[in-house]
């Protein structure tokens, strides 16, 4: 069991509320993707987390053995911070390396973006139900009732300001999917206008693929392929360089 600091039981309430409301916008984080937003220690970050947990406002899952524990909210938790439009997630061992990539980018994004919010797809998928419009997605089509097809980003890197531009849409890419498929997703990411571009953070193993894709798709323009590696050595800084910037995904104007 992880030894508690009597330091972090006193933490404020707020502190703790916030750590549940990042929990319920990304689905699951990680001690490790905590550490790295609050920049603080893991065992630091554990502590908080296991506070939470014992006031059960989280719960903490580990269904992969060999890679770090998931933490989602409790509904209990939703409660607490008024999470509207949100479920507890479900974790399982087939997604879980890919909420614990999502975590840990989503944490180096907002460090490296203090200009910026970031956001999960499950929050994306609220804001648009509610609104009735795309606003970070690309359209896939139509399915054979006539409704349309979305595809939504894993994260959203919205600016403060919404006059400054347009959101740009995070794609954290672990597998190789259908051939087809990639490339009607690219093709969809081209002719999407609510956002100003896609940045693909791919694993080794996708990244031939993912090109073959965009120039298949013609959309140079709009999507950027950056290897998922290059946040691995950034981990522990303030504004790491290391991390894609918003102004290398060209804007849709």
């Amino acid at each position: 069991m992880v030894p508690v600091d009597p330091q972090e039981n006193t933490a404020p309430a707020a502190a703790r509320a916030e750590i549940v409301c990042w929990t319920a916008g990304l689905g699951a984080i990680t001690a490790e993707s905590l550490a790295i937003r609050l920049q603080v220690s893991i065992p630091s970050a554990r502590a908080r987390l296991l506070v939470a947990q014992r006031e059960r406002l989280l719960v903490r899952q580990r269904p992969l053995v060999d890679r770090p524990a998931l933490y989602t909210v409790t509904r209990r938790g939703l409660r607490a911070v008024s999470a509207r439009g949100l479920d507890p997630a479900r974790v399982s061992a087939g997604g879980a390396a890919h909420l614990i990539e999502c975590a840990r980018v989503a944490a180096m994004l907002e460090r490296g973006y203090p200009d910026h919010r970031v956001a999960g797809e499950r929050e994306l998928r609220r804001d648009e139900r509610e609104q009735g419009r795309a606003l970070a997605s690309a359209e896939l089509g139509a399915d054979s009732h006539g409704r349309l097809l979305p595809h939504r980003p894993d994260l959203v890197l919205w600016p403060h300001d919404s006059h400054v531009g347009l959101p740009v849409a995070i794609e954290v890419e672990l597998t190789v999917k259908a051939p087809d498929r990639l490339l009607r997703i690219c093709r969809g990411w081209a002719r999407a206008r609510c956002i100003a571009g896609v940045v693909y953070l791919a694993a080794p193993a996708v990244e031939r693929a993912l090109t073959r894709a965009v120039e298949g798709a013609r959309a140079h323009e709009r999507i950027a392929i950056v290897p998922l590696d290059a946040l691995a050595e950034a981990t522990t800084a303030t504004a790491p360089e290391t991390v894609p910037r918003e102004r290398s995904v060209p804007s849709s104007s």
